[in-house]
């Protein structure tokens, strides 16, 4: 293989800067990003763009400045390390546990997926148990819900191109138009609910972490068996401990910076 043009290698060199100008200022028009680079507004524009298709950036309209999208999150949050956000997270999921007497759960969103990275188990006989290391499709979870949700609607489009949404249980939501409705509705009330969507037996409320910029970086949420949450009343109940709970984590992890 021959080496890399020039201006490959400058191609390269303004995207991986312009990387960094966002991670820096968290929001950056193109006419920024031109002169901070030294280049034309199209080069930048084109740059810019590039980043957005790949998911780094996202614009919250046409013509809007950019900030950190998803993927700059999700690695971001690997460069860091995700025992942080445990180590942060760990003891409001304690308090949380304690509260209201029923598991609790920390997750992330990878690609369509959620997968758990924490829990702490209600000391109740019948519970739901630790799920930590879980898997599960995004749109079938309320932790999963709450990060989406929170998404802007270009980050959702690119990661549901297809509208595709497969069943785990006969309560899963698998029409595109029904998981737009309850996103928005989500996004009015901030908290997410799962009524055995996921798996039989087991229902969920979550409320999304999110970064300085609004962006989501993980969900927090109580994992009830469907036999102590018979309706959504039992669901709405326990939503402003959640949501309580998600914002002093968010505190928490403020702190640290």
């Amino acid at each position: 293989m021959g080496n890399p043009s020039p201006s490959g290698l400058s191609s390269v060199d303004n995207a991986l800067r312009l990387l960094r100008l966002i991670g820096e200022r968290k929001v950056l028009r193109v006419a920024e990003a031109a002169e901070l680079l030294g280049v034309a507004r199209s080069t930048a524009h084109r740059l810019l763009s590039a980043l957005r298709h790949h998911g780094f950036v996202l614009q919250d309209r046409p013509n809007g400045a950019y900030r950190p999208g998803p993927v700059l999150n999700e690695i971001g949050l690997s460069a860091i390390g995700r025992i942080d956000i445990r180590r942060v997270a760990h003891p409001v999921l304690e308090e949380l546990r304690d509260q209201t007497g029923e598991t609790t759960s920390l997750s992330l969103l990878e690609g369509r997926d959620v997968r758990f990275i924490d829990c702490v188990e209600s000391p109740r006989t019948v519970r739901v148990g630790d799920r930590t290391g879980v898997v599960i499709p995004a749109h079938c979870t309320a932790g999963g819900k709450a990060i989406l949700a929170a998404l802007s609607l270009t980050e959702l489009s690119r990661r549901y191109a297809g509208q595709d949404l497969s069943a785990r249980t006969i309560a899963s939501v698998v029409s595109w138009e029904a998981l737009q409705r309850e996103l928005e509705e989500i996004g009015r009330t901030g908290y997410a609910i799962n009524m055995e969507e996921g798996e039989t037996g087991i229902c969920a409320v979550a409320a999304a972490l999110r970064d300085l910029t609004g962006a989501p970086l993980a969900a927090v949420a109580v994992v009830v068996p469907a036999s102590r949450m018979p309706d959504l009343g039992t669901a709405h109940s326990l939503a402003p401990l959640v949501t309580e709970a998600a914002k002093t984590i968010e505190e928490r992890l403020l702190a640290e910076l």
